[in-house]
């Protein structure tokens, strides 16, 4: 039997780029990249990003495409599709257009920092940083989205987004079947913020792509069909 909720937003922003996103590791493996290290381990962490985006800016926007891209792909991507990728990031949005979504979130980071470097050129990265309060009738509702918290809360939220939006379009299959392995792709962060008897607070990271409709928003009513 179907689960019925409420769902009430709560906050809703939209972003350019995911706070604490590049690590200090992360900076020092880039200029690694660029063969940029000596002296490095005296700066703070905002002269090493400084630095970083000196030093991207420095090169041409695709071989600093492909710096970024290299040092977040190497392990899933070829460096021929790499430099690939590179030469078509100033003109595309990858962050909402390649075609495995589970690599959005890192394509999201890429252009946030190449546009910070260059102060334009690379497409702004457009995000969503949003709350929900997700209410059940019935307590024990909640415990189906403990199955796959990801997967269910897509399934949730594309309630609100029309039966003719995008990812009923895309993810039909997934939405009412048993596996929607692409939903960690779609929904980039969860965290929990609270949990009580009939409710549940959760804050979430996304593209505008999927998500930015909810804008729209006050609440909206869905039904969560468990899975066999």
């Amino acid at each position: 039997m179907s689960a019925k909720f409420s769902i009430e937003l709560e906050s809703f922003h939209k972003i350019s780029a995911i706070p604490n996103a590049w690590t200090r590791p992360q900076f020092l493996a880039l200029m690694t990249l660029m063969e940029l290290e000596d002296g490095l381990e005296e700066l703070t962490d905002a002269e090493l990003k400084d630095m970083c985006l000196m030093s991207l800016n420095d090169l041409a926007p695709a071989d600093a495409a492909n710096v970024v891209l290299t040092s977040l792909f190497s392990d899933d991507v070829t460096p021929g599709k790499i430099d690939q990728l590179s030469h078509e990031m100033a003109d595309d949005r990858l962050w909402e257009e390649y075609s495995d979504c589970q690599f959005h979130e890192r394509f999201f980071n890429a252009y946030g920092l190449l546009r910070e470097a260059f102060n334009g050129i690379f497409a702004q990265p457009t995000g969503v940083d949003f709350s929900i309060t997700l209410h059940a009738k019935n307590a024990s509702d909640l415990e189906l989205l403990d199955t796959d918290l990801s997967a269910n809360l897509v399934r949730l939220l594309s309630c609100g987004l029309g039966d003719n939006g995008l990812m009923h379009r895309l993810y039909e299959e997934q939405l009412n079947g048993d596996d929607f392995p692409q939903a960690s792709g779609i929904l980039w962060q969860i965290e929990t913020l609270a949990s009580e008897k009939h409710e549940r607070k959760f804050k979430m990271i996304s593209s505008s792509f999927w998500f930015g409709v909810l804008e729209n928003y006050d609440s909206f009513d869905a039904i969560l069909t468990p899975q066999s």
